[in-house]
């Protein structure tokens, strides 16, 4: 491949990754809209309609044959379940806090991530740690442990956000199949119940469709939409652009989440909870310098 056409693949691919994270970054504007449907139901919603599209996907690459290897063995059907329960629970407890007034502490569980990441990698997948990854990680704990003391508040939602997301990674590494037909095999696992329990709160009188105006079912049934589409975009910038550059732009979705809580929807935000963040903040700075020249090293040896 010459060097025009190669830049031109990595421009997309950054334009592409880039749309998706900040596509992330203002979803709450929409979630917030839908403050009076239960978040638990959202979700069912979401992976009732996102596999609609995922599917249609599918049908148009003709790659419905990749989602076999899911089902070959007990193994890869366990770790593909494992993986959809923990996007679920992500994705419930995100859609649960930004209804409930926690857009500030969401972002902090996706700025916390890349740090998990790094631990995760350590715990399970036997990694080696640099000192600057170690300090990274110390000035992350230093951040949990200022708002677990300073501000008397146990950062659930940020822990459960990072874990669950570090956690869903570390089981797509391990993954053979692509980002797209490893999504649609995890919602359709998860498809069966997201189904049942639509159709029970249709028969006893709880769920939204048939029920809220007109707008509001569009917003509902737009969910598979919102979610897939930042994912697939993500999925077309991994494969054109270089690792580092994907992992400077991952902070934008959290950041934007940041500055839609702290500034568009006035959660509060003290001078305690500045200091914490600004601890991770570090944390992340040190943890992408090191990334950076790390990549370097090896691309001039």
């Amino acid at each position: 491949m010459s060097l025009e056409p190669q830049a031109s693949e990595q421009l997309r691919g950054g334009l592409a990754a880039g749309a998706g994270f900040l596509f992330w970054g203002i979803v709450p504007i929409y979630w917030k809209q839908m403050q009076s449907v239960p978040a638990h139901e959202l979700i069912t919603h979401r992976i009732t309609w996102s596999l609609v599209l995922l599917l249609g996907v599918l049908a148009w690459r003709k790659d419905f044959h990749k989602l076999r290897p899911a089902f070959a063995s007990w193994r890869a059907f366990g770790l593909n379940l494992l993986s959809s329960v923990l996007l679920s629970v992500n994705w419930l407890v995100y859609v649960w806090a930004v209804n409930n007034g926690h857009i500030i502490e969401s972002s902090l569980g996706y700025f916390l991530t890349p740090l998990g990441n790094v631990a995760l990698g350590f715990l399970f997948l036997h990694e080696r740690l640099r000192i600057l990854q170690w300090t990274a990680i110390g000035f992350a704990a230093l951040g949990v442990l200022l708002l677990l003391v300073g501000v008397g508040h146990v950062p659930w939602i940020a822990l459960t956000l990072a874990a669950t997301w570090s956690s869903y990674g570390i089981l797509k590494k391990k993954s053979a199949l692509g980002s797209v037909t490893g999504l649609t095999v995890e919602t359709l696992m998860l498809l069966p119940f997201a189904l049942a329990a639509l159709l029970w709160w249709n028969h006893t009188g709880e769920g939204a469709l048939g029920r809220v105006d007109a707008w509001m079912h569009v917003l509902v049934l737009s969910v598979g939409v919102i979610t897939a589409v930042p994912l697939l975009l993500f999925a077309y910038g991994a494969q054109r652009i270089r690792l580092a550059t994907l992992g400077l732009l991952q902070y934008l979705a959290p950041t934007v989440q940041f500055l839609i809580g702290v500034y568009w929807f006035r959660e509060p935000f003290d001078s305690g909870r500045l200091a914490a963040f600004s601890l991770i903040w570090c944390g992340l700075i040190l943890y992408s310098a090191d990334s950076f020249w790390s990549q370097r090293k090896r691309l001039f040896r």
